[in-house]
């Protein structure tokens, strides 16, 4: 907070409080034509004969009132409220988030403190870690890939065998403890502009089965090898290092029609997947990717050595 805005919140806060002071001692005095007169009515009167009478408050509510004021200043002493003025007693609401956090993260290492290190398909094992695994997923992931992990456009579906960066249980890991990057550059002008985009579009939904232009098609298999292979592969199978899609299959990010392609293959896209390591912590991370790792794996889940 600035020194001026600083000012101006204790410059409210003492008006405030002086105002209520004087107010009440205002109101409460007994002035000297009251005095005279106990039954000085303020005129208003209700069904002919209810009468509202102006006199002072009783002693014992002024009290309560000025304590009331006593505490408050107090309580502005002990606790930051006066713009810049942390307070006599240090108080404040990050310390108090962080004396909270390490509570909690102490009392959740004494619960799955045995997991830390350990695979996520062994912590797959265990009941209580994927269900707590689960809780962090609706908590922490739910609002990109929805609630049951099937994702939406430009949100990767978590329950199929479609990983952009590898479905074993380190990489899954790694995705969720560091985060991802992905990047489809704009390629519009390198491949020849809306006749090239137009071309590796029809080759490229041809790769997946799609019906497409046969000419295009052939004429963009050309464009596609010079420029688009780097990333996706010469078969168009992708490459999970880099994050680049597999074009061969049914399974789109974005969408497979052919506007949609087009604009992606002109314009480039960007997909960001956030690192959940500082925000989690790793022993959590490792609960929710055992989740996440369930969710696509099925009976390939069951451990080799169980019982």
């Amino acid at each position: 907070m600035t020194t001026g805005w600083s000012l101006y919140v204790i410059f409210l806060v003492v008006l405030n409080i002086v105002g209520c002071a004087w107010l009440l001692w205002w109101t409460s005095k007994r002035r000297g034509d009251e005095a005279r007169n106990d039954s000085e009515t303020t005129g208003h009167v209700w069904d002919g004969d209810l009468t509202e009478y102006n006199k002072p408050l009783p002693r014992w509510w002024i009290i309560l009132f000025w304590l009331t004021i006593v505490y408050s200043v107090g309580y502005l002493v002990w606790y930051p409220g006066m713009g810049n003025f942390s307070g006599t007693s240090g108080w404040t609401s990050a310390k108090e988030h962080d004396a909270d956090k390490a509570e909690a993260d102490a009392r959740l290492a004494d619960a799955f403190g045995r997991f830390d290190g350990m695979p996520i398909d062994e912590v797959a094992q265990h009941e209580e870690a994927l269900a707590f695994g689960a809780r962090l997923f609706q908590n922490h992931c739910a609002q990109c890939h929805g609630s049951d992990a099937r994702g939406a456009k430009g949100f990767p579906n978590l329950t199929d065998g479609d990983w952009l960066w590898g479905g074993a249980p380190e990489q899954i890991l790694a995705t969720i403890v560091d985060g991802r990057q992905a990047a489809m550059p704009a390629l519009g002008a390198a491949i020849g502009g809306d006749v090239g985009v137009t071309e590796v579009a029809a080759y490229v939904q041809s790769l997946s089965g799609i019906k497409a232009d046969p000419a295009l098609a052939e004429a963009g298999k050309t464009k596609y090898a010079g420029v688009c292979a780097a990333c996706h592969g010469a078969e168009g199978k992708g490459n999970p290092i880099l994050g680049a899609p597999n074009l061969t299959d049914d399974t789109w990010l974005y969408g497979s029609d052919f506007a949609t392609i087009s604009e992606g293959i002109r314009s480039g896209r960007s997909g960001m997947m956030p690192a959940h390591g500082p925000i989690i912590g790793e022993t959590r991370s490792r609960l929710v990717g055992a989740y996440v790792w369930t969710l696509s794996h099925g009976q390939d889940a069951e451990p080799p050595d169980a019982p």
